[in-house]
């Protein structure tokens, strides 16, 4: 396997994952009763979090196989930037987030946040996949 066919298969792998998060986690931990905020919240947060991680040090590694092996194009490039994007704006925004939901209890502000930084992920897997599939 090469570096890019590495960051290929990270890429949509993640992808994969991004799209249940953003199309099945997220809607239904939004419909959650008030009463369950708590319970489900800590629920979600202790599974997600055993997914999460390898999920992102796989795509690391890729992106990181990818630039220390090189030459790579524009392409390459622009699959490694989304997946930094992705990763951070889970690191910076949504982990946060979700701290002060546990911390704070739900409410529509820090929900909002959630699902604008869920949507930046989803926005950074797809480049991520599309442009190591073009590569």
């Amino acid at each position: 396997m090469t570096a890019a066919e590495a960051l290929l298969a990270a890429g949509a792998l993640h992808l994969g994952f991004q799209l249940v998060v953003t199309g099945v986690v997220y809607p239904a931990l939004a419909e959650v009763p008030d009463a369950d905020w708590t319970r489900a919240h800590d629920a979600h947060s202790r599974r997600i979090t055993m997914i999460v991680a390898p999920f992102y040090l796989l795509l690391a590694a890729a992106c990181l196989w990818v630039l220390v092996s090189g030459p790579y194009d524009a392409l390459t490039l622009t699959s490694v930037a989304g997946a930094a994007i992705a990763a951070l704006t889970t690191a910076l925004v949504a982990a946060p987030t979700h701290g002060r939901l546990e911390r704070d209890g739900r409410n529509e502000v820090l929900m909002r946040r959630l699902r604008f930084a869920d949507g930046v992920r989803l926005g950074g897997a797809v480049l991520c996949a599309a442009c190591a599939f073009a590569a």
